[in-house]
């Protein structure tokens, strides 16, 4: 009796088994909710433009998008949680090009951009623009450059973390400059601008959706920012182009990730509804309100993408030299 009750168990637990690996077959994606692991901070750049798209994404898949922010150690924490969740496409990443600095600016790390994840899509990039505390006596790129140099290693600049596009900004203008400013890293960009206004630090090389309703309200005050072009919501902020330092031209990217391994037609699923929200009117209007300029391609276009950028920033960061243990 014992033997044959087993065996109805075993039999039982097997049929269980097929029913749930067919009810969360590729096909029937997404069967549940989808947990975007955001490796910042909430209220940065990284969180805001997760959140624009992620609503969007929840309407197009008929399922709720849950934002979970897992700060620290420059993003690599977040990272290394979806690159260890299971491949189903229900656990992704909101990556940056902090990620892909880091695959150089860390002698190790516990993932490969390129390895570990299918990149589905990249959402939006932005410029960074050169904010100081108002207390800072500079009304330009060039005042501040002769200021910082005048001040000697007292000048600290902050960033989301260290290896941001932000902090290599800051290394490279130094570099550029002959300015020796101290690099301050913060667990993301909000926290680095709350320590800006109030003057702990002085100066930030910031992603502009941080920065611009601070910029609008005066509490921060904007110096140049990067780009071919000066923004529409900035019209009177020049470019680095225009204040003499043409070789400051970093922007920030921002993109939503996959485990490698993710069965692929879920990825294409996820990769043209992440496209079709970013599309979304709406979307494009938030976007262009955070002064985000909008991507929104599709995972053939941005996996090559992203190796040209650990390739690119490489370089940089070689340049530069800061490297983490």
């Amino acid at each position: 009796m014992n033997t044959l009750l087993r065996a109805s168990a075993l039999a039982a637990l097997g049929a269980c088994a097929l029913v749930q690996a067919h009810a969360q077959s590729p096909g029937d994606f997404p069967a549940r909710p989808i947990r975007i692991v955001v490796p910042f901070a909430a209220g940065g750049a990284t969180d805001v433009i997760a959140r624009a798209v992620g609503q969007r994404v929840s309407d197009q898949l008929g399922q709720p998008v849950v934002i979970d922010n897992k700060a620290g150690a420059n993003g690599n924490i977040g990272a290394v949680i979806v690159a260890r969740a299971a491949p189903d496409g229900y656990t992704i990443l909101m990556a940056t090009s902090s990620h892909a600095i880091n695959a150089t600016l860390y002698r190790k790390l516990d993932y490969s951009l390129t390895k570990d994840f299918a990149a589905l899509s990249n959402l939006a990039s932005v410029p960074l623009v050169l904010v100081v505390n108002p207390g800072v006596p500079v009304r330009n790129a060039a005042e501040f450059a002769t200021f910082a140099k005048a001040q000697g290693d007292k000048i600290n600049f902050a960033s989301g973390g260290t290896g941001t596009a932000a902090h290599l900004a800051g290394e490279q203008f130094n570099t550029l400059v002959g300015t020796r400013m101290q690099h301050v890293p913060y667990k993301g960009g909000a926290l680095a601008q709350t320590d800006l206004i109030g003057g702990r630090v002085q100066a930030m090389f910031a992603n502009l959706p941080e920065v611009l309703t601070q910029m609008q309200a005066g509490t921060l005050r904007p110096l140049a920012v990067t780009g071919k072009v000066r923004r529409a919501n900035l019209p009177e902020v020049p470019t680095f182009a225009e204040a003499g330092y043409p070789q400051m031209d970093a922007r920030s990217w921002f993109g939503l990730f996959a485990p490698a391994g993710t069965p692929a037609p879920v990825v294409a699923r996820l990769s043209a509804s992440i496209a079709q929200a970013v599309a979304d009117p709406a979307v494009q209007v938030r976007l262009k309100e955070l002064g985000a300029d909008a991507i929104g391609d599709r995972h053939e276009a941005f996996q090559p993408f992203v190796a040209q950028e650990v390739t690119r920033w490489g370089a940089l960061v070689e340049r530069s030299g800061p490297t983490v243990d």
